[in-house]
């Protein structure tokens, strides 16, 4: 039987940390392979997973050790292997599945970037162009349509998530129109809409991110005929006009891409306008083992950063905006209230 140490002497914690490649192939490899969609209810034997999802029992005995120990599975006592809270999250049908996320946090590209954090670190730039020869956003969806499949079922999956979250949050009484700037598929858009029946709503985001829109937001959709789809990226400009902008998640590349979002809702706003940005914090959250970890991902793939409280307090003010207040919206999203000024 697995057993797990709550507490490693510093010597062992930093063995574990550098050899932390290895806990995320794991989980990566078990999604995989299919082991927590195999693995029901009932606990089963390894010769019995092993045949359903076509691996060497042997093997498969020793990734779900592996996988126990960090808390992901469970061994019983008479070898057999069940559910934790956490396998059940890799489930394709978990309402709650993070599925999604842990492979793209363990796409290919992962692995050759991370090894270059020196460099980024050294040069304040991101590294993905150096070894790949194209932007992040052009490899994906030129070179690499299996790794933006994943990355778009990540984002959705995050956005479904959380968009309920976002809904139950914000009050919109007063408002009569939305615009979620950069908002995906528009998961938090139509939460937003169901939540508050006379509002207008307004999604703007790129072309090939907008044709894949939630279907309640599309032709013959639920919310259809209240809702105006602009395919446009928000850095070019924000052609909309709207008593309140979302921008979830947005302003987190490079400096100068953030300015460019926020000079765009500023000039396109009335004074009064609410602005609400949705964003991951590296300080001051219980999640900040997730954030810091994204953070240096962010700066490898696209030069970019999570923010600080008060480096996103300075990008919204440096654009003129009041802020109003701060406050989480779950364990590890803070939204920013902020009015345009008259």
């Amino acid at each position: 039987m697995t057993t797990v140490d709550p507490a490693p002497p510093p010597p062992m914690r930093l063995r574990e940390l550098v050899f932390g490649a290895a806990c995320a192939a794991a989980v990566r490899a078990a999604v995989r392979l299919g082991v927590a969609d195999a693995l029901d209810d009932t606990p089963m034997t390894v010769d019995d997973l092993a045949t359903a999802v076509k691996t060497q029992p042997h093997t498969l005995r020793r990734l779900l050790r592996a996988l126990s120990c960090q808390g992901v599975f469970a061994e019983n006592p008479d070898g057999t292997f069940e559910h934790t809270e956490m396998s059940r999250l890799l489930r394709e049908d978990d309402p709650h599945s993070l599925r999604y996320i842990a492979l793209w946090c363990t796409e290919p590209w992962t692995w050759n970037v991370w090894p270059r954090l020196d460099e980024a670190v050294r040069s304040g730039r991101g590294v993905f162009e150096d070894v790949y020869g194209q932007e992040f956003f052009t490899h994906l969806n030129e070179s690499a349509p299996e790794s933006a499949h994943v990355f778009n079922r990540a984002m959705t999956t995050s956005s479904e998530q959380s968009a309920r979250d976002v809904a139950l949050l914000l009050d919109l009484d007063d408002a009569s129109s939305v615009a979620d700037i950069g908002g995906g598929q528009g998961h938090v858009l139509a939460s937003l809409l169901e939540k508050h029946p006379h509002l207008h709503g307004t999604l703007l985001d790129l072309p090939g991110v907008v044709e894949n829109a939630d279907p309640r937001l599309r032709r013959d959709g639920s919310l259809a005929g209240r809702v105006d789809i602009v395919a446009r990226d928000c850095r070019e400009g924000v052609p909309v006009r709207a008593d309140v902008y979302i921008i979830k998640n947005v302003l987190e590349w490079d400096d100068d891409s953030t300015r460019r979002v926020l000079a765009g809702v500023r000039a396109a706003a009335r004074p009064g306008a609410r602005v609400v940005v949705i964003e991951n914090l590296v300080d001051d959250t219980p999640s900040m083992r997730f954030t810091t970890a994204m953070d240096l991902l962010l700066l490898l793939n696209v030069g970019g950063a999570k923010h600080t409280r008060q480096s996103m307090v300075d990008r919204l003010t440096d654009a003129g905006l009041v802020i109003d207040g701060i406050s989480p919206v779950n364990a590890y999203l803070h939204a920013f209230e902020c009015t345009v000024p008259g």
